[in-house]
């Protein structure tokens, strides 16, 4: 016997942030809601440096649980390609490096707990339109069985399939993905209440590298690259960056993580008569730093309230459910907007530049460009330098 029914007010392709998040805001209110994904475990693999800010928490309502956190932050320290660096030093703990298999999962269980349905090991291999309904077609590990929907979600990830196959459009340009390695790493001496940050044009182009520390001897240690940066592959400037850091170098590799991550790309539209696309699907990601965990599940909150508010009217049509696009476009795209008009400035900046600038920014400035504030410091520094007058114009 099926695990899966044949008829649901909601499905929804992919269980991570975002797909849980629909699934709760859905269930909650007595909807129907089935969750596949595809992968046979939740969570994993993991595709990310496991960084949770404490703003970040706070927007996405969740309560802080032990059972996730492996970590806590209570600073960071930035370097410029010729060492020097800037640190942010926080009056309290600022963040918390986390276990993202342990913190998916809780987040599934929220969600079945209350009343959706979530199912490992499912793929979506095809959605047709059955007049005022969509059909499913779901492959489990079991059978293949068509699920009758009144809305789709596709969560399902940089790599989204879903939205093609109602013809939607997600494609990325090459430049507004980064190719992500990540080790996590044992046996390493770093400072266990410190995240590190390192940019440069060498180092990582058109990104930057990553320290996230998991423990007292153990952290993530990851890269993120861009073409037409990027001239080696990301793994060969991870290892290249490991072995030049005594720190590092006679670690032990543990794990090895890679994938792609959205850092561009922001969609005006996401949704279609029946159908939404949420979190790294839809790119929701700061385009600075690449976190995409509270963005997809805030999103995700704001797609699940239009979702139940379209169920009960009964109207599932892209023009009822296209308040999704106002909501998120007023509470967090235009901010993201912001951050990539960010992104474009500092990846015309040259290592020599970059070395210059540590001259005059603090720990708080940098804090404040990660979410958008500290925009009209870093115009007003960089019209100091004739140079790069022109670019400074580019944050106007």
């Amino acid at each position: 016997m099926s695990m899966i029914e044949n008829e649901y007010d909601v499905v929804i392709a992919g269980v991570g942030p975002a797909g849980s998040s629909v699934a709760l805001n859905v269930a909650k209110m007595g909807f129907k809601v089935l969750a596949a994904e595809k992968r046979q475990e939740i969570g994993s693999p993991k595709r990310c440096g496991e960084g949770l800010s404490k703003s970040a928490l706070e927007r996405m309502g969740i309560e802080l649980d032990e059972k996730w956190v492996c970590n806590t932050i209570w600073g960071a320290t930035v370097y410029a390609p010729n060492g020097r660096f800037v640190r942010i030093d926080y009056k309290g703990p600022e963040g918390w490096i986390i276990e993202r298999k342990i913190f998916d999962k809780e987040l599934a269980k929220k969600a079945a707990r209350t009343g959706a349905k979530i199912v490992a090991k499912t793929d979506v291999l095809g959605v047709e339109r059955k007049g005022k309904f969509l059909n499913v077609k779901l492959k489990t590990r079991e059978e293949i069985i068509d699920v009758k929907t009144k809305i789709l979600v596709a969560a399902d990830g940089v790599e989204s399939k879903v939205p093609r196959m109602l013809g939607m459009d997600t494609t990325l340009k090459l430049i507004d993905i980064a190719s992500a390695v990540q080790f996590e790493m044992a046996n390493v001496d770093v400072d266990s209440k410190r995240i590190e940050i390192y940019f440069g044009n060498e180092t990582a182009p058109g990104g930057y590298v990553w320290i996230f520390p998991k423990g007292k001897d153990t952290a993530n240690v990851g890269i993120g690259v861009r073409k037409p940066f990027a001239r080696l592959t990301a793994y060969e400037y991870l290892k290249r960056f490991v072995e030049g850091r005594k720190n590092l170098k006679d670690g032990s590799i543990i794990e090895v993580n890679t994938g792609g991550v959205p850092v561009g790309g922001l969609m005006k539209n996401m949704v279609l008569n029946n159908f939404l696309v949420v979190g790294d699907a839809a790119h929701q990601v700061n385009p600075i730093h690449g976190g995409g965990i509270a963005e997809a599940y805030v999103a995700g909150k704001i797609a699940g309230n239009v979702i139940v508010k379209a169920l009960e009217d009964e109207d599932y049509s892209a023009k009822k459910l296209s308040l999704y696009n106002k909501i998120w476009w007023d509470e967090r795209g235009k901010k993201l907007e912001k951050i990539l008009k960010l992104r474009h400035v500092v990846e015309k900046l040259k290592d020599e530049d970059l070395n210059w600038l540590v001259d005059y920014l603090r720990g708080e400035d940098l804090v404040a460009l990660a979410e958008a504030s500290g925009m009209e410091k870093l115009k007003f520094i960089l019209m100091k330098k004739p140079k790069l007058i022109s670019l400074a114009r580019k944050l106007f």
